[in-house]
């Protein structure tokens, strides 16, 4: 199999103010760093919102995944609300943010890279959009819309 070297064109030299340090990929990665911070969002968006839920779906410890948790909602990537059944005590569960729910897409590249390139089956599972039955997946469009290929950024500062 033939490999192509493709990138994106542009620097950022740090003799003109830009430093790593300030590195949101790097900021992000922090964040989440932690394969359980990641299951339990995955199973955030799959509609997980109680404690037990979390633990089960997740196939975590309650020791890890209260500890995740406590961080998702330090971070505000998850919040707790109150809820309280009929004769029961009041509780809570998770909720995503607005934080939260823009991860999405994150968990979408992650899932379509996994199944395409560490599955023989294509993954355990795949998205569908309701209306047409369609598979789905992420792409990069600049804000006007096109399709953007690596080979077609340019990589620039913010001012």
């Amino acid at each position: 199999m033939e490999t192509t070297t493709v990138r994106m064109t542009g620097s950022l030299d740090p003799r003109d103010g830009w430093a790593a340090t300030s590195c949101t990929i790097a900021k992000s990665v922090e964040l989440l760093s932690t394969r359980s911070a990641f299951v339990l969002m995955r199973e955030a968006f799959y509609g997980a919102s109680r404690f037990e839920e979390f633990v089960r779906r997740a196939d975590l410890t309650e020791a890890t995944a209260s500890a995740r948790l406590h961080e998702l909602v330090e971070y505000g990537l998850l919040e707790l609300e109150p809820y309280q059944e009929p004769g029961q005590r009041t509780r809570h569960r998770y909720r995503l943010t607005e934080k939260g729910a823009d991860l999405f897409p994150v968990i979408v590249s992650l899932m379509q890279w996994g199944n395409r390139w560490l599955s023989d089956t294509g993954g355990p599972a795949k998205l569908l959009h309701r209306g047409c039955g369609a598979a789905v997946g992420t792409e990069l469009r600049c804000e006007h819309g096109h399709n953007v290929e690596l080979a077609d950024l340019d990589l620039a500062a913010t001012a």
